[in-house]
């Protein structure tokens, strides 16, 4: 038997009359998605654009449909990628740190003279493979004169290699210190 409430939604869909509506849901035993599959054959109604399926059920209906499986406990909305899509954006990722690494340099210098030009990213690895011997080898450069300056688009800034300049500075006036130099360059006796 036909209620009006299926008649109702029917017309709410379809935008047929009251009389196509309950003829539809009659042929179909009130079945509301056959109706609307057989008005759309008939040609009274527009198949839905790019494909498209059609439900009867409300959006309360159609989230506990969903979640029937689960217990009734809502699911989280898919907002994640997957497996595939998220390798992909971590070598692009990973693609991107190496190039910033490979265009910006450490440059080692003595006497205003630049010696060698170190990639970033080479420095990164020594720093994480070797650093016991990198860190104190810079450190006793520092004491023999060598200074260190980034150079590139992102490091070659003039915060940074203040900071390296302020670096060297403090290792020449230890050196002094420990030598016993005073300031005006003469040698103190004590």
């Amino acid at each position: 038997m036909v209620t009006i409430e299926q008649v109702t939604k029917l017309r709410e869909y379809a935008d047929i009359s009251f009389e196509e509506a309950k003829a539809a849901l009659e042929e179909t035993d009130g079945d509301i998605l056959e109706a609307i599959v057989n008005l759309e054959k008939k040609g009274k109604i527009n198949a839905p654009r790019g494909g498209g399926n059609y439900s009867t059920a409300s959006e309360g209906d159609k989230a506990q449909q969903e979640n029937a499986g689960t217990g009734g406990a809502p699911q989280p909305e898919k907002d994640s990628a997957s497996f595939g899509e998220l390798v992909g954006r971590f070598f692009r990722w990973c693609g991107r740190v190496l190039h910033k690494g490979n265009i910006n340099s450490l440059e080692v210098i003595r006497n205003n003279e630049k010696l060698m030009t170190i990639p970033v990213t080479v420095l990164v690895l020594l720093l994480l493979f070797i650093f016991w011997i990198t860190i104190p080898l810079m450190i006793v450069g520092l004491f023999f004169g060598y200074s260190y300056r980034f150079a590139g688009p992102d490091l070659g800034r003039d915060k940074v290699n203040k900071a390296m300049e302020s670096v060297s500075e403090a290792a020449e006036n230890f050196k002094k210190e420990v030598k016993g130099d005073k300031s005006d360059g003469t040698h103190s006796d004590n």
